[in-house]
Order: C-alpha cells, then sequence, then structure tokens
C-alpha cells in the first residue's frame, strides 16, 4: 500500500491526524440511500484504509440512513486510540431518499444519540453541524443549531465542533459560540470560492477539509486534468488529491470509494508531488470553467 505519511499531518480538534483521510459516505448504496450491494466489501476497504495508516474516517449518521456507521462499528470496533471519527448531523432522509434540514432541537439530540448508538461510542468525537439552508452555502445565523450542539458538548456527548456547508460569515459567527476545529465544505480545482477562507483558518491552524474533489468539473476542465494526469502516469483523482494537499497544509482530505482498488489509488496521491510546471498548468485549468 502507499505510505499516506509522505502526505504530512495536521491537529484536528485534539489529535494529530495524517492529511490523507477517508470518507465513508459512498459505503452505503446508490445514492447513498441503503444497504451496499457487497457489505464483505465494505468492510474490507475500511480494514484495509485502517492498515494502511488512515487514523481519520468521515461519516454521518445519515447515509444511508444508519447504513455507514453500522458497517463502520463492524469493521473497526472497538476503535483504535488514534482512529478519530468525524461525524454531521443536521440532515435527515425521508423514506425516497430525499436529503431533508434537522434542524430543531430535538433533531440535533437525536442525530447525536444515533450517531452514538450506531457507532458504538460514549462520546463522539468531532461532530459537524451541516448547514442546509441551501444546496450550497447560503447565509444565515447558526446561532440556534450550533448552541444546542455546544449544550451537548456542555454534556460530554460530543468532544469537538466544526461547520460543513458554511460561508466565511458563518465560521466567524461560529467561532464566537464553540470553538471550531474544522469546517468541511465543496471545495476542489474548479471551486475556488473558498480560497480566502482556507487562509483564514491556516492561519489559526484549524482543519479546512474539501469534500468532492472532482465535483462540477466542465468537460474541458476534465480532460485538460486528464491530459496532465497522463502525462504524469496518475489518475485525475490522484492530480486532483495532490492539487488539494499542495495547496495548504491545512487541508485535510477524505476521498471516499468502496473499492479496494480505487481506496490504493486515492492513498498514492500522498506520494504525488507536483512540480511548479504543473501547478501553474493546473490553475489555468481551474479557470478553463
Amino acid at each position: 500500500m502507499p505510505n499516506i505519511d509522505k502526505a504530512g499531518t495536521f491537529t484536528l480538534g485534539s489529535h494529530t491526524v495524517k492529511r490523507l483521510g477517508y470518507g465513508a459516505m459512498q459505503l452505503a448504496g446508490p445514492g447513498v440511500f441503503g444497504p451496499p450491494k457487497d457489505r464483505d466489501a465494505a468492510v474490507a476497504v475500511l480494514r484495509q484504509a485502517v492498515e494502511a495508516g488512515v487514523d481519520h474516517i468521515d461519516t454521518s449518521d445519515f447515509y444511508g440512513p444508519h447504513v455507514t456507521n453500522d458497517i463502520i462499528r463492524e469493521a473497526l470496533h472497538p476503535y483504535a486510540d488514534d482512529l478519530v471519527i468525524v461525524t454531521k448531523i443536521g440532515a435527515r432522509r425521508d423514506a425516497k431518499g430525499n436529503w431533508l434540514p434537522a434542524f430543531s432541537p430535538e433533531e440535533l439530540r437525536q442525530a447525536v444519540h444515533d450517531n452514538l448508538k450506531n457507532l458504538r461510542l460514549e462520546r463522539l468525537e468531532v461532530v459537524n453541524l451541516r448547514l442546509m439552508f441551501a444546496e450550497g452555502p447560503a447565509e444565515g445565523s447558526v446561532e440556534p443549531e450550533l448552541s444546542v450542539l455546544a449544550k451537548m458538548q456542555e454534556e460530554g456527548l460530543v468532544h469537538h465542533i466544526g461547520l460543513s456547508n458554511a460561508t466565511s460569515a458563518q465560521v466567524a459567527e461560529g467561532r464566537k459560540i464553540a470553538e471550531i476545529v474544522c469546517v468541511q465544505n465543496l471545495y476542489n480545482l474548479a471551486h475556488r470560492s473558498d480560497d480566502e477562507l482556507i487562509d483564514e483558518l491556516a492561519k489559526d491552524d484549524i482543519p479546512y477539509v474539501p469534500f468532492f474533489p472532482l465535483g462540477g468539473f466542465t468537460p474541458l476542465q476534465s480532460s485538460s486534468l486528464s491530459a496532465v494526469a497522463e502525462r504524469l502516469g496518475a489518475t485525475p483523482m490522484q492530480v486532483a488529491l495532490a492539487w488539494l494537499l499542495q495547496r495548504s497544509p491545512n487541508i485535510l482530505l477524505i476521498p471516499g470509494t468502496s473499492s479496494l482498488k480505487h481506496l490504493e489509488e486515492n492513498l498514492a496521491a500522498a506520494e504525488l508531488h507536483l512540480p511548479q510546471g504543473v501547478l501553474e498548468e493546473l490553475e489555468d485549468v481551474g479557470k478553463a470553467g
């Protein structure tokens, strides 16, 4: 397996984690709804990720719902002391698999208890409040929901708090209510709206966790990225992940897959160094959209 130590480490809450982690969303069925086609394969991917050195896993009990946490528990419980499991609350699924906001105090509290039960934990290490004001980040006060989560932190159910799908203003507001130990947003080579936020967080040693490293690319951007990857003898995903690792030292990655082959390919991004000329070419790819 690749040596993910080459990606370096960064502080996440009370832990120092390797910058290349794993996102469990794809372990659920199609559309992140229902069980996977091959549960044994999902268990094997998780165990292989941890064996390869991954010590940061991202999940949520609304994946499935309840599916990914159940698989994580089967595969990895009892958990290693250095394994950081980050979950998120703020959404729910209806019977058809639609994603709906779940922001009432009762829903937020129930979500924390569901995560605790299905992961078989007495305390959640990091809980991200997933903001659902719109499909993407949209302004609105986070005080009502974050205060509920901060109360559960006082009760010992939650150790650390993060934000997901948040604007810079919401992160600033959130930091006045509770210590925010990470921010998880859509960001990649083609979607750079959080450039300033990443740099602000880096100054305060707060991790930024981008999702969808290849999400929203135009056909032109995708073909240009593929051409760069072919020249480097790498996959487009590996190049996209390597670019994120070199973008800022506070970026933590959580690429997900249900395939052992793709897991190994993703982790190999830790060993891929992009020369300055390639970085400049990729900047042009990012602007091509």
